[in-house]
């Protein structure tokens, strides 16, 4: 298992979470998306797999939802 911390930008709302969390779900081995919502401001999102994910895919997934990922952490 790996859990990897990104701190997404551009969220406001409920719906946005939905989003975020829908696009990072259908990643495979994504097992779990924990979003605090922190409006107007970089939001945490932690992200539990079965394996280390590539940051590049997790930006790619959180840019389709219509956002901007920074890596924060990665905890194995």
């Amino acid at each position: 298992m790996a859990t990897t911390t990104f701190r997404v930008d551009g969220m406001t709302c409920g719906n946005c979470v939905k989003h975020v969390t829908e696009e990072l779900t259908a990643l495979p081995g994504v097992t779990d998306v924990a979003v605090e919502l922190v409006t107007g401001g970089a939001s945490p999102v932690t992200v539990t797999s079965d394996a280390p994910l590539d940051d590049a895919t997790v930006a790619a997934a959180v840019e389709e939802a219509g956002y901007a990922v920074t890596p924060a952490r990665s905890l194995l």
